[in-house]
């Protein structure tokens, strides 16, 4: 039986961390070292805290076969457990984006109430009455809900234990309130007061319906100006490049020809146009990486709506939801008001052929393209 050992390991750029060290049997028979990053210290301040997080990891690496424990481990030991091993740097299973979505759900919202509860201390029907007070919108309690059942999925996977309580929690994700959805007036009085840059942003997200993380993934390569078209095969979250959230996502996308224009005007005042840059490169970063989205919102696209008279709340989900108003115009406010998602409205022009043939009418009527100075 081995207790491993624990290290600590400075980096250059971020706190020290610990790492945890053990030796495995290889398949020739030979011994095999390993190592995995536990936690920083600003987490586990001391030794016994970092060994305390390896509890559970140690009695697997001890036992030839996971075999549920002699005693009931605690939430905060599973959440260590499938931190470790589902949501470290080179398991590729899930996305970064759902990783650090997954990590800051478990730090904010979980370890705080649960950690202390073993797993067979956690009831369906409490479960549900925690959900009902968190001050949070439904959609995100039910992202906490199933991320509780991911967790125990997970400790029956690794037989920790041998059921799941959260199969059996209640808990909706249908809006409280209708999504804010721009009128074509508004977005043509906003494209009209905003430089090229992001006049061009604002026109590609109401045109298509892309999300932020595709919009700012796009490179020149994918741009078909011959033929019309625009082919999304990346998406940037975090600034970390991935594949796109859905597969429909990825299939071609038709330009609106004010749109084309538009991109044209933006490359010719862009200082990248290589084929292999960022149609929305930094220059802070010198192309190597794209603008910042929510830079662009707060800066530029925010202060000119408030200026042109536009009250509401503006993101660039808000454009999305315009173009999925503008594919589905016969949707009454009742049926878009219990919309989950747009995903299926806006991904019409992916895979519809007939969208493929015609031109995009989601722009407001009699929108002219001008040239404002590039910023």
């Amino acid at each position: 039986m081995q207790r491993g050992s624990l290290a600590m390991v400075s980096r250059k750029e971020a706190p020290a961390v610990w790492q945890f060290r053990w030796s495995e049997k290889g398949l020739d028979g030979t011994r095999v070292q390993r190592k995995r990053v536990i936690g920083t210290i600003e987490r586990y301040p001391n030794e016994a805290a970092a060994r305390s997080a390896v509890t559970v990891l140690l009695a697997e690496i001890n036992s030839e076969k996971a075999r549920v424990r002699t005693r009931s481990i605690t939430v905060a030991e599973l959440c260590d457990h499938f931190e470790q091993r589902e949501l470290a740097k080179d398991n590729t299973w899930r996305s970064h984006a759902t990783k650090k979505t997954y990590q800051a759900c478990l730090n904010r919202w979980v370890r705080p109430h649960w950690q202390q509860y073993d797993l067979a201390e956690v009831r369906t029907i409490e479960v549900e009455s925690w959900l009902r007070r968190l001050p949070l919108a439904n959609s995100s309690c039910a992202k906490i809900r199933n991320l509780m059942s991911v967790l125990f999925n997970h400790a029956c996977r690794y037989e920790l234990f041998d059921r799941n309580p959260i199969h059996l929690v209640r808990q909706s994700a249908k809006r409280r309130r209708t999504p804010t959805v721009l009128i074509p007036a508004e977005i043509k009085a906003l494209v009209d007061n905003l430089s090229i840059r992001e006049r061009t942003l604002v026109l590609l997200a109401v045109s298509t319906g892309l999300r932020q993380s595709e919009l700012f993934g796009l490179k020149w390569c994918d741009i078909d100006f011959s033929q019309g078209t625009m082919n999304v095969t990346r998406s940037i979250v975090y600034g970390v490049v991935g594949q796109c959230k859905a597969e429909s996502s990825q299939k071609p996308v038709p330009i609106h020809p004010l749109v084309a224009d538009a991109l044209l005007v933006w490359r010719k005042q862009s200082t990248y146009i290589k084929t292999d840059d960022w149609v929305f490169a930094s220059r802070r970063h010198r192309g190597r990486h794209p603008v910042w989205g929510q830079a662009i919102l707060r800066k530029y696209v925010r202060p000119v709506a408030e200026k042109v008279g536009i009250q509401k709340c503006i993101g660039w989900h808000t454009f999305r939801h315009y173009a999925e108003s503008a594919t589905m115009p016969n949707r009454n406010s009742e049926t878009l008001r219990n919309s989950k998602s747009c995903k299926s409205c806006c991904g019409i022009q992916r895979c519809d052929p007939h969208w493929m043939s015609t031109p995009r009418r989601s722009l407001p009527p009699n929108m002219q393209l001008r040239q404002p100075s590039c910023r």
